[in-house]
């Protein structure tokens, strides 16, 4: 794992359009690799708790449990991460704090198939 790697993630979570390339950036550099969760320690953020919330809930066009949800503050980088499950589907969420942006992938179905949604956010100042 390179951390290095973090400002390239970064740069695609504001530029790129097509946002499974984002995720799956995060998934093939850092979420897999343990000594990337080690870095940071369980913090909780309401906001985050809020936006995941609700944007489930427009992803499925009704009120969802959220649970399992363990942010991870990467303090030095600024990042929070995070998995968390949605009716049995499994989520996740990365959000910088600096440039106040996000990203949420959620598997469309239980059980999980290969079908994701994906939704940016940025927290509004």
């Amino acid at each position: 794992m390179k951390i290095d790697r973090l400002q390239s993630l970064k740069q695609k979570l504001t530029g790129v359009t097509d946002l499974s390339h984002i995720w799956l950036f995060y998934m093939d550099h850092f979420a897999d690799h343990p000594e990337f969760t080690e870095l940071g320690e369980p913090t909780y953020n309401e906001y985050l708790d809020g936006v995941i919330q609700k944007t489930c809930e427009q992803m499925f066009g009704r009120v969802v449990k959220i649970t399992d949800f363990l942010p991870i503050y990467i303090a030095e980088y600024g990042l929070f991460h995070s998995p968390f499950q949605v009716e049995g589907r499994i989520g996740g969420v990365i959000y910088f704090e600096d440039i106040k942006t996000g990203l949420i992938a959620v598997s469309e179905d239980y059980p999980p198939t290969d079908a994701v949604k994906y939704s940016r956010f940025s927290e509004m100042i």
